[in-house]
């Protein structure tokens, strides 16, 4: 015969002196082999080695204050800096660049590759590019070549065939937004340090304020700054539907044994 369970039982009390067990999640990369990548390393120091030979020469063939005044030339110096970064982590297996900063580096190479095709070179664009810009020749033509169509492609191709999908956010792209402004305050600032009617005093026609004024710049500035962030939306989301395209099997320390019988 046993005795009934008591419906109660009291807590036990706690054992003076052992300490309780904090979580301690183990990170990845201590069960997952890193897998470097030389390949993607190779290719984003010769882009990034592209991108500096071309501002340089930029630099030469004109002032360089008013080179590096160009919204293509400051993002193409980014993704030089970027991607030699990024390269150094692809050849040692480290952890890639925060999806913040290469998501905002390859927004302004579309950007720029974007706006001089659909807005500068376009003849039926209500804001052509004129003179000897919207024709360049010689080593000009190169650089406004590399500058608007190669550097950018190449930017297209790295996070298309050589980046991890699913990276970028939607709460990135409202931040992705501030360096398009602060260029826009730059460009005013500049225009009101050149004295009027001094050529080049405003680098895009858009922002002439001489030509079109405060009213209709700003207009033109938030059209653009519109369209920016609805470009930043379609990469988040492209980002999220493309296909994988570094898929490989992690190597981890774990190995399942095969049942015994």
């Amino acid at each position: 015969m046993t005795a009934p369970i008591p419906r109660d039982i009291p807590d036990l009390p706690a054992i003076p002196g052992v300490p309780a067990f904090l979580p301690s999640p183990v990170p990845a990369t201590a069960v997952v082999t890193p897998v470097r990548h030389p390949l993607t390393a190779v290719f984003r120091v010769l882009v990034a080695l592209a991108a500096v030979a071309t501002v340089t020469l930029e630099v030469l063939l004109s002032s360089p204050v008013r080179a590096l005044s160009y919204f293509s030339v400051q993002s193409a110096v980014l993704l030089a800096a970027v991607f030699l970064l990024s390269a150094r982590r692809a050849w040692k297996a480290r952890r890639p660049l925060p999806s913040a900063l290469t998501g905002a580096t390859l927004l302004y190479s579309t950007i720029t590759a974007l706006v001089y095709h659909l807005l500068l070179t376009n003849p039926s664009s209500p804001f052509p590019l004129t003179g000897a810009a919207a024709a360049p020749t010689g080593w000009h033509a190169v650089t406004a070549h590399l500058l608007h169509t190669a550097i950018p492609a190449a930017a297209a191709v790295d996070w298309l065939l050589l980046t991890a999908p699913g990276r970028l956010h939607l709460r990135q792209a409202a931040s992705w937004l501030l360096y398009p402004l602060a260029y826009l305050l730059f460009s005013f600032t500049r225009g009101e340090l050149i004295p009027p009617a001094t050529p080049g005093r405003y680098l895009y026609p858009f922002l002439d304020v001489d030509l079109h004024g405060y009213k209709s710049v700003l207009g033109n500035a938030l059209l653009l700054g519109l369209a920016i962030y609805a470009l930043a939306i379609l990469l988040v989301a492209l980002d999220h539907a493309r296909p994988n395209p570094i898929r490989h099997r992690a190597k981890t320390g774990f190995r399942l044994q095969p049942p015994v019988g």
